[in-house]
């Protein structure tokens, strides 16, 4: 029987590329970071909104908490508290890396920039306020340019 897959039925995608295990300092010689379109915000529920493509998740005691699209949040009437940018970090990793959440969390710490992270199999996701986007992404640069290869 295959993997996981996002849906039930649905196999895992097998990677695409090899995960690096070199180690905190070569992943961070070689972050890379790419800003999804649009934004995005984070709501909470019994269920996922109605009509709207949940993007994340996680099923929590409390409710579900999703991750949607500005628009769909603002087309079902429900209240938004954050509006973010949803940035990824394009180094594939193995899961088992040590550090990286906390090098980023402390890079835009640095700089007042809130973050939220999201690990996928692949990729971690940040979600930064959306008007924090540009100045979350120049800290990670310079969180990159600090660990030369």
């Amino acid at each position: 029987m295959g993997g996981y897959g996002a849906r039930i039925g649905v196999p895992a995608r097998r990677r695409s590329a090899r995960p690096v295990t070199d180690g905190l300092a070569a992943v961070l010689a070689g972050l890379t970071v790419r800003r999804r379109p649009g934004s995005w915000c984070v709501v909470t529920g019994p269920a996922p909104p109605a009509g709207a493509t949940v993007v994340a998740s996680v099923v929590e005691d409390e409710g579900t908490t999703s991750v949607i699209r500005l628009e769909d949040a603002r087309r079902a009437g429900i209240p938004v508290d954050f509006v973010a940018a949803w940035l990824t970090v394009e180094v594939v990793t193995g899961l088992e890396l040590v550090g990286l959440t906390a090098a980023i969390a402390h890079a835009l710490a640095v700089e007042g920039i809130a973050c939220n992270v999201l690990a996928g199999y692949y990729h971690d996701h940040l979600l930064v306020p959306v008007d924090e986007a540009d100045r979350a992404l120049a800290a990670l640069a310079a969180l990159r340019e600090a660990h030369p290869g």
